[in-house]
């Protein structure tokens, strides 16, 4: 396991220097008239998750705080934050319209990166803390009298969410919608939502404490196989195909070194082997996870059981 594991991150980091290589060595003019994506929607939008959730761990007290925050959390949440600036505001952004390269890139972070760091750092229960106490017992009135709740808990379905994770990942993926992605700035945020809310509820589910987990480990673990398996056949496909199935890309790629056969096999390269390695670790984690819980279960049941032979040699 150790070395296959050492063999996909070795791939994995050839896999992105295929794509780091030629982007230097393209000419420096071009990588400077590269710009900022400096749109007001998506700065609004982390403006405001970063002021909530500075302003909602300041209001809460300090006993909430310690018992179900702490460091870890506080960094995973803003390392979720750069990573989105980072996929969305920087010059990645403009890149992908010139790179399908750089496109996988971006879809790598705001399914495989973004997501389970925000997850992590539980946003939504630190943003409650933003309000009075009244208005956080009026929120949860209205959360379940609107029937809020219960729509929330059919959609957070496990089956639902894989099949929603599946759709977006192999719609959006076929030439036809993703050249429309790339023709329509709106489909193209369309694109980016579809992936970056689906992938939350996918880590929402894989990642939820065990004290409320709709899915087992065994279920986590195949939930999680069998979604990073679909991923790594795409990248398998992409990496494979004997054309370019990607026409919006033809004029661009050979300003940045490559032909466009080259930069759709490193786009498969990226969507295969650096999210299997994502996938991999997952898998290992819950594993790991899933041992542990199974050595405390075992430990209570023996405790348990020594606790009522003694009660019955006493009584007697």
């Amino acid at each position: 396991m150790k070395s296959v594991s050492l063999t996909t991150l070795a791939a994995g980091t050839l896999a992105l220097g295929l794509l780091v290589q030629p982007v230097a060595a393209a000419d420096s003019g071009r990588l400077s008239q590269l710009g900022w994506n400096w749109d007001p929607w998506i700065l609004t939008l982390l403006a405001l998750a970063v002021l909530g959730y500075i302003r909602g761990l300041s209001r809460m007290n300090r006993a909430v705080r310690s018992r179900a925050f702490g460091w870890a959390r506080c960094a995973a949440f803003a390392a979720g934050v750069a990573t989105l600036f980072a996929a969305l505001i920087s010059p990645l952004d403009a890149l992908d319209d010139q790179l399908f390269s750089a496109h996988m890139v971006q879809h790598l972070v705001l399914m495989l990166v973004a997501p389970p760091l925000l997850v992590a750092g539980r946003p939504a229960l630190v943003w409650l803390w933003v309000f009075r106490l009244s208005a956080r017992r009026m929120i949860g009135r209205l959360w379940i009298s609107t029937g809020l709740r219960a729509l929330a808990h059919a959609l957070m379905s496990p089956i639902i969410v894989w099949l929603l994770c599946t759709a977006a990942l192999w719609f959006w993926h076929l030439p036809g919608p993703y050249g429309w992605a790339l023709a329509s700035e709106p489909v193209h945020a369309l694109e980016h939502t579809c992936f970056f809310l689906t992938s939350l509820m996918f880590w929402s589910l894989v990642l939820e404490p065990l004290s409320r987990r709709r899915l087992d480990y065994g279920t986590a673990l195949l939930f999680v196989a069998t979604f990073g398996v679909q991923n790594g056949l795409l990248g398998a496909l992409l990496t494979f195909a004997g054309r370019p199935l990607y026409v919006a890309y033809l004029p661009t790629t050979a300003a940045w070194g490559m032909s466009p056969l080259e930069d759709q096999q490193i786009s498969g390269l990226i969507m295969w082997i650096p999210a299997s390695l994502i996938h991999l670790v997952t898998l290992g984690v819950l594993f790991v996870a899933w041992m542990q819980a199974a050595e405390r279960q075992a430990s209570l049941a023996t405790t348990t059981l020594r606790s009522a032979a003694f009660r019955n040699v006493v009584l007697r």
